[in-house]
């Protein structure tokens, strides 16, 4: 059985972006960057809401520049191969190895998380909001950096109920972002 997991980079004060939407200040060094791409590589399914994959739209095709570095490329190539399932009322295609689904069907993800394979991973605070609100959230990775924005995007709706968490793993990188791993409900799926 899988995990469905919900990663997100977030200010001290619990935004994931500033009041003018800007993510600038979550750009991750060399290790954090390798950090991540070790994640995709353990990923096997993508959720993503209509934001987060416009953001990393540009990982569809900048392997091809020629100037990007090699451990860039790697990540480049990890996530276009990555099968990916879009959540957006708004986006009338989406491109790359992405499908565009309208509604969030919790059946079908519990049977997605059901299913042998690398876990599943959630994009978007509003989609992992509904999906955390949902119980289908079995991690929650934060990467909290040492900034306070003052406002912008939560990083998670209210979820509606108290949810407790058992903390698994954390670890400061060099760039002094802190990474937090909690199971959902005290649940630990192997």
């Amino acid at each position: 059985m899988r995990k469905l997991v919900y990663s997100t980079g977030v200010s001290l004060d619990g935004y994931i972006t500033d009041p003018d939407g800007e993510i600038d200040w979550t750009v991750p060094d060399e290790e954090l960057f390798r950090f991540h791409t070790e994640r995709v590589r353990e990923t096997g399914l993508q959720l993503c809401g209509r934001r987060l994959y416009e953001t990393m739209l540009y990982w569809e095709s900048s392997d091809r520049d020629p100037t990007l570095p090699e451990h860039e490329a790697e990540f480049a190539r990890l996530w276009q191969a990555l099968p990916k399932i879009v959540h957006s009322r708004t986006l009338a295609s989406v491109q790359g190895n992405c499908t565009l689904v309208r509604e969030i069907d919790a059946e079908a993800i519990a049977d997605l998380v059901s299913e042998p394979g690398k876990d599943i991973a959630v994009g978007g605070a509003t989609l992992a909001g509904e999906m955390l609100a949902r119980g289908l959230v079995d991690e929650l990775l934060l990467f909290v950096y040492p900034v306070v924005l003052g406002g912008g995007t939560p990083w998670l709706a209210p979820a509606g109920a108290r949810i407790e968490l058992e903390l698994l793993e954390n670890r400061v990188f060099g760039s002094r972002v802190l990474y937090l791993r909690y199971s959902v409900n005290g649940r630990r799926r192997t």
